[in-house]
């Protein structure tokens, strides 16, 4: 089998426009080709009068026509042999884990980095025990919209905080930038495809799934787990991660390094277990001050803060299709963009979400955080996007491990308190926000956030060098995609919870760098950055702590 890659179609190709493309690129009559199936498929919008469809495929040739195509093509890189995808374990349930007794590993947390991870020990025969603060997703769905509806917040079961994690209620993108050459997501992806998702994430560049399909497909990840003798346990927030102190050197250098031994949860119980999974999210911020004070080490990393912006979603599909807007196959259109500020300051574009809504992500009462999300029509009215700034702790939260919690916390009550501190959001028309002008009307964008937007003047709500530099970043934006700076687009304040401002670093062995048998993983630790990145972690340190127990 061949990996062809740069088959190139206009939009509205046949089936049979295909198979000639593959015949003519292989210097061949499609009578040699025994099939052939996509492997992924993705578009070039760079002329918008001639938007293309571009193609990988694996074709079946005969054993002497493979031969001699690969020869004939063995310089161009769109041709090789199709890599072998399938997921090998690193551990088998019957042979390497077969007693009774064997010690259960914990994992703390059940978003997609937590999933996969369970998923992955519980087909290894190790019926993982996993403690989740949140509740079950379809519970966890009901307690988000009462703050989206009422106003009503819930500390332990929100857009954060519950079964199937932050991206629960997000675009449900399924790419990333990791670099994969174990294929690791093309086993989320199937696992994702058996437990309900659309086939077509195999094939799409960019899929997505939406916040109803995930509801469900995470419901079946959990029956799996559940079938293969794992546990799962909700509203089981942990109150005290136990260590063994030692005085061997950590990896990093530092003395004081341990083992765990054991989770407390907030029912008093304690769970022992030498091999625990940090899976917590980045908003786990009571989390994060507990390991600190149990000497788990941690360092501060950057994240970004900004607002949300909203489009209407025809301007962005006119600017990027052109003429070809509103075609099925292109569907809505995104955007991914950057600035690099006269200040040095860098300004992009954050978790795009076509055709879908700002959403209220708060987990702490008084304050006001903003995300996006899409479900997988991508059909709402608006286009909206986190436009966000670069910041550092050497520059902007100096001191304290935790201080970009700190600055976090700080922007979020201020938000609070600029939107009527009743979980509306602050909010100000574009046109305005350029101009130092303060917002008092709407203009043609209808702001989508719930519980509702207050109109004003949101220089107030970010440092001065964020506002300046998102004000620059605009009419950059505009030039690249035409409309971007319209007058009546609507700025939602605030985005804060871009990644985690920590990072629990981990060694080679992913495991903490000083306490052993600590995973951190996913986007809490500081080791992912999204859906499909996060479980692939996940994956990756399941593997591991799967071959620790074999030593």
């Amino acid at each position: 089998m061949l990996r062809l890659s740069e088959v190139k179609l206009p939009l509205d190709h046949t089936a049979s426009d295909l198979s000639a493309a593959i015949a003519e690129k292989l210097l061949m009559t499609e009578d040699k080709l025994l099939a052939f199936t996509v492997f992924k498929r993705s578009y070039d919008a760079r002329k918008k009068g001639n938007i293309l469809l571009i193609y990988q495929v694996d074709v079946e040739l005969s054993a002497g026509d493979e031969a001699a195509v690969l020869e004939k093509f063995a310089a161009q890189p769109w041709l090789r042999p199709t890599p072998d995808s399938a997921y090998q374990f690193v551990a088998n349930a019957e042979a390497d884990f077969p007693t009774a007794d064997q010690q259960r590993p914990i994992i703390i947390g059940f978003g997609p980095c937590g999933l996969l991870a369970a998923l992955l020990l519980a087909q290894m025969g190790l019926k993982p025990i996993v403690v989740e603060r949140g509740e079950a997703v379809r519970q966890r769905t009901k307690d988000t919209w009462e703050l989206w509806r009422k106003g009503k917040l819930n500390t332990e079961s929100n857009v954060q905080f519950g079964e199937g994690g932050a991206g629960t209620f997000s675009d449900g993108k399924l790419y990333s930038q990791v670099k994969d050459k174990r294929h690791l997501g093309r086993k989320v992806l199937d696992e994702f495809v058996k437990a309900g998702a659309p086939e077509e994430i195999l094939t799409l560049s960019k899929p997505h799934i939406g916040t109803f399909k995930l509801v469900t497909m995470v419901e079946t990840m959990r029956a799996e787990i559940i079938g293969l003798g794992g546990e799962i346990r909700f509203g089981a927030r942990v109150e005290t991660l136990h260590r063994e102190a030692s005085d061997t050197e950590g990896m990093d250098g530092s003395t004081g390094g341990g083992q765990v031994t054991a989770v407390t949860l907030n029912n008093g119980e304690t769970l022992h277990s030498r091999h625990v999974i940090l899976a917590v999210g980045h908003s786990a911020r009571d989390s994060f001050e507990m390991l600190l004070a149990q000497g788990v080490y941690i360092e501060a990393k950057p994240f970004s803060i900004g607002f949300r912006i909203e489009h209407p979603q025809s301007v962005i599909d006119k600017a990027r299709f052109g003429e070809q807007a509103g075609h099925p196959i292109l569907g809505a259109a995104d955007y991914k963009l950057v600035h690099h500020c006269a200040s040095g300051r860098s300004v992009y574009s954050f978790c795009m979400c076509p055709g879908g809504t700002v959403v209220a992500a708060t987990s702490e009462e008084g304050r006001v955080v903003t995300n996006g999300m899409s479900q997988y029509s991508r059909n709402e009215r608006n286009a909206n996007a986190a436009i966000v700034v670069g910041i550092t702790p050497e520059q902007d939260y100096p001191g304290d491990v935790l201080a970009g919690i700190d600055l976090q916390r700080e922007l979020e009550s201020l938000a609070y308190q600029l939107g009527g501190a009743n979980y509306c959001a602050p909010a100000q028309l574009v046109g305005d926000f350029l101009q130092n002008k303060t917002s008092t009307q709407l203009g043609s964008v209808e702001p989508s956030y719930q519980p509702g937007v207050s109109l004003g003047d949101l220089s107030k709500a970010l440092p001065d060098f964020a506002i300046a530099a998102i004000r620059e970043a605009i009419p950059a934006f505009d030039k690249k995609i035409k409309g971007f700076a319209m007058a009546d687009a609507v700025l939602t304040g605030v985005e804060t919870r871009t990644s985690s401002p920590i990072c629990i670093r981990r060694g080679k062995d992913f495991q903490s760098v000083n306490t052993l048998g600590l995973y951190p993983a996913g986007e809490g630790a500081g080791y992912a950055g999204g859906i499909l990145s996060a479980a692939i972690d996940g994956i990756k340190v399941a593997e591991a702590l799967a071959l620790d127990l074999l030593k």
